[in-house]
């Protein structure tokens, strides 16, 4: 479970909305948010982001003082200078510091996460795929996700986003998980956070359709009214589901 500790943060963000201009009242067709910064008292240090639309575009680990791209395609007709989202951070840090000092220490309250877990596209045995652990609602963030596999925890072939900001001023994250699907296997998205009694654990098995019944013989009489005369009955073997047979 994740450790019941007092925690400080801040956050500082720039929004951009891109409409048409159309009066007063402005119908966001597009909103980017560039350089999302957070920073906490608790766990790591802090992250920022840059995200469109609420999908993540780039973050900066600054434990390895380096950019991330969400897709490695941007990387190669556009750049970031990770320095500048270390001296973000650094400035985040120091005035946090000060507000804390000026702070009543009331704490913040809990939210319960909400938590999903589907599969990236529909599910065929020995097919690989990939599972989704979607969680939302996240506050404050502060969180662990890990996964099982028949009851024993993954220890590779997974990774997830960073924190993503939400309108209400709450946090998303995404797991992902590759597999290969087995009518033999199960897996749980195992969640622990603060806002939780325990861990939540979100149960995922693959629904396999179950296999057609065995073609069986049956006995079809067909009988034939031609004019005001009617045909003899006949006995046809025919499989089920296929259609009976008519003599003309």
């Amino acid at each position: 479970m994740v450790p019941g500790r007092v925690l400080m943060w801040g956050a500082l963000a720039l929004t951009t909305v891109m409409s048409a201009c159309g009066g007063e009242d402005i119908a966001a067709d597009h909103v980017a948010s560039y350089g999302l910064n957070v920073y906490q008292s608790y766990g790591p240090s802090g992250y920022f982001t840059h995200e469109f639309d609420g999908d993540e575009e780039f973050y900066v680990d600054l434990e390895k003082k380096e950019t991330v791209w969400r897709l490695p395609l941007f990387s190669e007709f556009t750049s970031f200078d990770p320095q500048g989202a270390l001296r973000n951070i650094a400035t985040l840090k120091h005035n946090l510091n000060i507000v804390t000092k000026r702070s009543n220490n009331t704490a913040a309250v809990n939210q319960v996460p909400e938590v999903t877990v589907f599969s990236k596209s529909p599910v065929i045995l020995g097919q690989p795929n990939t599972l989704i652990c979607h969680v939302d609602s996240i506050f404050p963030p502060v969180i662990n996700i890990t996964w099982l596999k028949n009851g024993h925890s993954v220890t590779e072939g997974f990774s997830e986003t960073s924190f993503l900001s939400r309108n209400d001023h709450s946090f998303l994250k995404i797991s992902y998980l590759t597999f290969l699907p087995s009518d033999d296997d199960f897996y749980d998205c195992k969640v622990e956070h603060w806002g939780l009694d325990k861990p939540l654990l979100k149960h995922w098995e693959p629904e396999i359709p179950a296999p057609m019944s065995e073609l069986t013989e049956t006995v079809a009489c067909a009988q034939v009214v031609s004019l005001d005369t009617k045909g003899p009955c006949e006995s046809h073997s025919r499989r089920e589901g296929a259609l009976p047979a008519y003599k003309s």
